[in-house]
């Protein structure tokens, strides 16, 4: 660790599974992968969240060119809590300059009493990884029997086989459409990497999962899942891993997106590769969108460079999963109607598991009282803390609303 020169910052948060709500007052204990000695120990707050400390890393550097050196610090952490069972997640990774954010969720103790484990393996660019198995990117959709979907939806859940599609023996999870994004795209990006490359491989990312989703591909096969982990078929994603704040930002802002070409209604299956141990001509080069984003390029002409002048960013035509769609605009002081109302009632539900977030009149009216609700939220589900309902903010409540209310109706 003598080349541990930089320094990131690291923050956890967690809820219950079994109602949703934060957990307070849970410890968290920090220690290094060779270690069992902590060198931070932690509790939660209302919220359900630590402070975001302050942990040691390699310089920047080593995440701007392919090398042998790690460009990650790796931190074993350690989560207790009274009635629920440990949680111990190994390796997980912190940058330089970046907040990496754990979100963990624990479980009631039951009578089989088991600690959870998650061990986080290398991120795609430096671990070794089988190269992705080439296909067309337009798949035939008049086959016999296929289903595909009338018009291009954005999925609540995907379903998510942890491993390669034949491996009969491997979990599937369901994993929430965003969730699933920031995973795979903290797995297979450099977060320190500029913000039009994270735009454009997270792209990338999203166009190539709503393939999978518009044309059903798996389940076409006779497969009960939508997509796998195997980077051979589809991208890495790691159960209980920890994500990267920059790369959550572009998520939320973006989470609506895929690439279209023209007269082709499903969204493209955009194929990437390293571009260093693995070149693919006519698909994206990951460190070369990084050298591209390096000389301002944005990212539509990043996914022009390598995809063709025809590739364009479309917009899903639906969202699931949530009560109503974002205006158009922002809500903020001043903003009066039907919207706003709304707003307010979904606050003051998530209010009931966060307390945090102050209870307010369900008057249509957004005031300054609703701002410091917003900006409470915001604070807590990792946003800018505006006080405005933007488009992230907007989807982000929606999501929590239905999240909570959903478990609520279970119950």
């Amino acid at each position: 660790m003598d080349d541990y020169l930089d320094t990131g910052l690291l923050k956890i948060s967690l809820t219950s599974r079994m109602d949703g709500s934060p957990i307070e007052d849970a410890t968290v204990e920090i220690s290094y992968p060779d270690s069992s000695t902590p060198i931070e120990v932690l509790k939660t707050d209302s919220s359900g969240q630590t402070e975001a400390v302050t942990l040691r890393t390699p310089p920047v550097e080593y995440s701007m060119a392919p090398s042998e050196n790690e460009p990650y610090a790796q931190y074993n952490i350690k989560i207790t809590m009274p009635g629920f069972e440990d949680v111990s997640v190994y390796d997980a990774q912190v940058m330089s300059g970046e907040t990496s954010i754990l979100p963990s969720v624990l479980t009631p103790l039951s009578a089989i009493s088991e600690p959870y484990v998650f061990v986080i393996p290398a991120n795609t660019l430096f671990g070794d990884f089988p190269p992705k198995i080439a296909e067309s990117e337009i798949k035939p959709t008049n086959e016999t029997g296929e289903i595909v979907l009338s018009r291009v939806v954005v999925p609540e859940y995907v379903v998510v086989h942890d491993g390669p599609p034949t491996d009969s023996s491997a979990t599937n999870h369901y994993v929430r459409y965003r969730d699933y994004i920031k995973n795979v795209a903290s797995s297979e990006i450099y977060s320190t990497w500029p913000e039009s490359t994270l735009r454009a491989n997270i792209l990338a990312i999203m166009s190539f999962t709503m393939n999978r989703v518009y044309t059903e591909w798996y389940r076409n096969q006779g497969y009960d899942f939508t997509i796998t982990s195997s980077t051979a078929y589809d991208h890495k994603w790691i159960s209980g891993r920890n994500i990267f704040e920059s790369i959550s930002l572009v998520v939320d802002d973006i989470f609506n997106q895929y690439l279209s070409r023209p007269n082709v209604k499903q969204p493209i299956l955009t194929q990437y590769c390293d571009g260093k141990r693995v070149s693919c001509p006519n698909w994206m080069s990951q460190w070369g969108s990084k050298a591209l984003g390096e000389q301002n390029y944005s990212d539509i002409e990043i996914i022009q460079y390598y995809y063709g002048d025809d590739m364009y960013i479309n917009s899903a035509e639906e969202i699931s999963g949530i009560p109503a769609s974002w205006p158009g605009y922002n809500l903020e002081i001043g903003s009066s109607g039907s919207k706003i109302r709304q707003l307010q009632e979904q606050l003051n539900r998530i209010s009931d598991n966060f307390n945090a977030i102050p209870k307010i009149a369900e008057d249509g009216i957004y005031g300054e009282r609703t701002a410091e609700a917003v900006r409470k939220f915001q604070q807590i589900f990792n946003l800018p803390q505006t006080g405005i309902v933007d488009f992230p903010t907007w989807y982000k409540i929606s999501d929590m609303y239905v999240r909570l209310s959903r478990i609520a109706e279970l119950e």
